[in-house]
């Protein structure tokens, strides 16, 4: 028997249901707001317009059934909003809400047959009364997540009154041209009609519903929420089925990828899911969809990453600045003991997460190649369109057309320590070719003057030397780079306290202010959403 027949566990059966209670209440809420508000302004306008046009007959205006079957039919649908506004309100009162409302507003609109407007024509009221039981049905059907068969029955429940009280209207005709037993007979079909139809609705609608719903799997994975969208794919908050762990998936479309790629992806995924470091983005799976959607799923990072770090708290102190780059330079020192280069090491690629394994301030490297493999120039200009950035390449990366090696990681890691440090890029230009030139042949201006004020001289020595154009005159590995920055004595330590202070005082606002989708900014540097790693 494969996983896909095991029924999930309590945990995941109560989330789904959370959902389904959540989306019936938001449903129920709606309805009532837009029918009450529609039933009470036609109402309004039409005895306005009926005092305007005709003031004499204002006596038996006030004395007719409308007076007050209008406003009660309003009032039923006014209460199911106010029930279910705000709040949490359980499945089966729900369901009670949406019977009796149903089942009340049918029977005040079946009341209407005994309503009359001066001058219009006879038996006005009975297709009146019939037109606004029918009209009730199908806008549940349409708004109310309902199965068929709950649609039938308040339809037939519904036809039935409307049948009983126009038959008791029309035995009561001073001419009853028709025979009483016929015209139940046609009212009952004509009610039963609009039930019919309201349940056509409700089958075709609800079948809809289920199918977003089961196209929303893969696999074990229900995909929640989208969270972001990059070059190469969709980003989505995911549940598995059967674990609690929070998942990010991301989607990509097999239209990027030629046979030769795709065997490259699955290599590159399987590879990745065996880096163990914890500052590394871990794997959890990865598959395709039958109609050749590519995803992988991976850890959920409720975070920041380094690009918004500097965006909205600005330079960040020389200790951090150790801290986080010792993190990324751990991270990559695993990943080159396997055999594997980044590729595209920049700020957006390393998310800033408040703690993990009770360590304070962590951050995790995503994006291990399983994109850049896909298309490993997407920097550079294709018929007139620039895609991505080349802020972050090393030389070698640009001028070079061979693969690239460890030392281009550490280059890159130089720009981000850069970065982070003096708030600035190490080159800016208006161009990509601009850029890209002055990484070939310019010296980069050092930290301290870039920042306007002093840094400490082992922070800013290992910088120069990360951003050496030579490979060979870099750090001679990760490793080589961890050790370089061990603390110093002229750079403060990033302790535990001023870690969890900032995230207290800065990153938290930081992090609700980006949730905010209002300040969710994307530009060609950045495949990800700012709260998650999307590998």
């Amino acid at each position: 028997m494969t996983l896909d027949h095991v029924r999930p566990p309590p945990a995941a059966s109560k989330s789904s249901d959370d959902d389904a209670r959540a989306f019936l209440q938001e449903r129920l809420a709606y309805l009532g707001r837009i029918y009450a508000s529609i039933g009470i302004t036609f109402y309004l306008l039409g005895n306005l317009a009926g005092i305007i046009a005709l003031p004499h007959d204002l006596g038996r205006r006030l004395s007719d059934p409308s007076t007050w079957v209008v406003p009660a039919a309003c009032s039923v649908y006014f209460l199911q909003w106010l029930l279910c506004r705000r709040g949490v309100v359980s499945q089966p009162l729900l369901r009670t809400i949406d019977g009796a409302t149903t089942m009340l507003a049918a029977v005040f609109h079946s009341l209407m047959v005994f309503t009359t407007i001066p001058g219009e024509p006879a038996g006005m009221s009975y297709t009146r009364a019939l037109l606004l039981v029918n009209f009730g049905l199908i806008g549940r059907a349409i708004v109310v997540p309902s199965t068929a068969r709950r649609t039938l029955a308040f339809g037939a429940a519904a036809a039935a009154l409307s049948a009983l009280t126009c038959q008791v209207w029309y035995v009561n005709q001073p001419v009853s041209a028709v025979p009483s037993g016929l015209h139940l007979l046609w009212t009952a079909m004509w009610a039963l009609g609009g039930g019919v139809i309201a349940t056509l609705a409700s089958h075709v609608i609800f079948g809809l519903r289920r199918e977003v719903r089961e196209a929303r799997r893969l696999g074990q994975y229900t995909l929640l929420e989208k969270i972001g969208e990059g070059g190469m794919g969709s980003v989505y908050r995911a549940r598995h089925a059967m674990l609690r762990r929070p998942t990010a998936i991301k989607l990509l479309p097999s239209d990027r990828a030629g046979a030769e790629r795709i065997q490259r992806f699955e290599r590159e995924v399987q590879l990745t899911s065996q880096l163990t470091h914890p500052n590394t983005i871990a794997i959890f799976d990865y598959g395709r969809t039958p109609d050749g959607v590519f995803y992988y799923a991976m850890e959920y990072l409720d975070g920041l990453n380094l690009e918004d770090l500097v965006r909205y708290d600005g330079p960040q102190p020389a200790g951090r600045v150790v801290h986080l780059m010792r993190q990324i330079a751990g991270s990559l020192a695993e990943a080159h003991d396997t055999g594997m280069v980044h590729r595209d090491i920049k700020p957006s690629n390393v998310i800033l997460v408040p703690e993990r394994g009770g360590a304070p301030d962590v951050a995790k490297v995503v994006d291990f190649g399983l994109v850049k493999e896909m298309d490993e120039s997407a920097w550079r200009t294709q018929e007139g369109r620039v895609f991505g950035t080349p802020h972050y390449l090393s030389p070698e990366a640009i001028s070079s057309s061979d693969p690239v090696g460890p030392a281009s990681d550490l280059y890159s890691l130089g720009c981000v320590g850069y970065f982070l440090l003096t708030g600035q890029r190490v080159f800016e230009g208006q161009a990509v070719i601009e850029v890209a030139t002055q990484h070939l042949m310019d010296v980069p201006v050092s930290p301290a003057e870039r920042l306007g004020r002093p840094v400490p001289d082992t922070l800013a020595a290992i910088l120069m030397m990360l951003l050496e154009k030579k490979p060979e005159q870099r750090p001679s590995s990760a490793h080589a780079l961890m050790a370089l920055l061990e603390p110093a004595d002229d750079v403060e330590p990033w302790s535990t306290e001023r870690a969890r202070a900032w995230w207290s005082l800065r990153g938290r606002p930081i992090v609700e202010r980006l949730r905010r989708p209002a300040s969710v900014e994307r530009d060609e540097s950045r495949e990800t959403h700012t709260l998650v790693a999307t590998g």
